[in-house]
């Protein structure tokens, strides 16, 4: 015979409410002491709950939606690890879709991903679509903002403190004797990360006694085939630069590049700070310093996040959880190796 949730209430000794709840992921209301009994004996009972109906009675999908705006960056290999576990954790499936940065396509998966009736969406916003976004939490809709922060949309959000994250950087390379940096970025005024590393970036030269003049922001275009060669323009036009601080690990590449093909020795003639740990940092010639962020820590608070305004059917005020970057120093700065956070 079929086992039933009722048989397995009965073998854990508690309640059918109880047993679907813990099923759902939700562990509020029960002691640990309950899990482990329901848990127990589900696994003895071998139940296997009917996806189909479970979905039907609970007018849920088990299914999140994911919106990634750019899944080139190694970052979020980590960060989709976070949100893959918890999700499994917490008896959810994931869908994944990449917008590459446009907004057109944005709006189509947002769409599509709320027609297949999945649960609740994590957004990584191109940040080009804020009446899309006020719509959704107008709407009470379940969804959360992942690595970029729009302060004007009243949505959860899990982010780093990309400000402190940029002066971190910036601070240390003018601790260990340079004085002209430079920050390399993408020019985007709608994305949050990179308007905070340069508010990073801005508040270190200045905290060290440096001016507005002394800023140099040498600015690229994210899809641009030419980044090298932009920059090699700047370095050549700005041979005083002796630092240069990296808000992108693929910018990062760019930059080593370009030093290469000028003949300029890192860190000796120019030091570098990159944002965002990777696996192949460590193994440049020379190793990079980099701010390394809790990817798989995000990917794993979005999810409880978005699953919690799930359970609560929206009712929840949203919050804004700030996760911690980390220095981890290597050659490419001229400094020993240690990690502050």
């Amino acid at each position: 015979m079929k086992v039933t949730i009722a048989d397995v209430a009965k073998r854990a000794q508690v309640s059918k409410t109880t047993v679907s709840r813990i099923l759902n992921g939700n562990y509020a209301h029960a002691s640990e002491e309950t899990i482990r009994k329901v848990l127990q004996a589900v696994e003895e009972l071998n139940y296997s709950p009917n996806a189909l109906a479970k979905g039907l009675k609970s007018m849920r999908t088990h299914v999140i939606g994911l919106v990634l705006s750019n899944l080139k960056n190694p970052f979020w290999t980590t960060v989709l690890e976070g949100l893959e576990d918890t999700c499994r954790d917490l008896g959810y499936h994931l869908m994944i879709c990449n917008s590459n940065e446009d907004p057109d396509m944005e709006e189509k998966y947002l769409k599509d991903l709320r027609d297949r009736q999945v649960d609740g969406i994590i957004l990584h916003p191109t940040c080009k679509n804020p009446k899309l976004y006020e719509r959704l939490a107008e709407q009470r809709y379940p969804f959360v903002f992942i690595n970029r922060r729009m302060p004007d949309i009243r949505v959860s959000s899990v982010v780093v403190d990309n400000i402190k994250g940029g002066f971190i950087a910036v601070n240390h390379l003018i601790r260990y004797g340079r004085r002209k940096v430079a920050i390399c970025m993408y020019r985007n005024e709608f994305v949050s990360t990179w308007k905070d590393r340069l508010e990073g970036y801005k508040k270190a030269m200045l905290a060290n006694g440096m001016t507005e003049d002394d800023f140099i922001m040498i600015e690229l275009e994210q899809h641009a085939d030419n980044q090298q060669e932009a920059i090699m323009r700047q370095l050549k036009k700005r041979p005083e630069i002796d630092a240069i601080f990296s808000t992108n690990n693929m910018i990062t590449l760019e930059v080593i590049g370009a030093a290469r093909e000028l003949g300029l020795s890192m860190p000796e003639q120019l030091a570098l700070v990159s944002y965002d740990e990777t696996v192949w940092a460590k193994y440049l010639d020379p190793p990079v310093t980099t701010i390394r962020q809790p990817g798989y820590k995000m990917g794993q608070t979005a999810v409880q996040t978005l699953v919690d305004r799930i359970l609560s059917g929206g009712d929840e005020e949203p919050t804004v959880v700030m996760l911690e970057p980390e220095l981890i120093v290597r050659a490419s700065c001229g400094a020993m190796s240690f990690h502050i956070s």
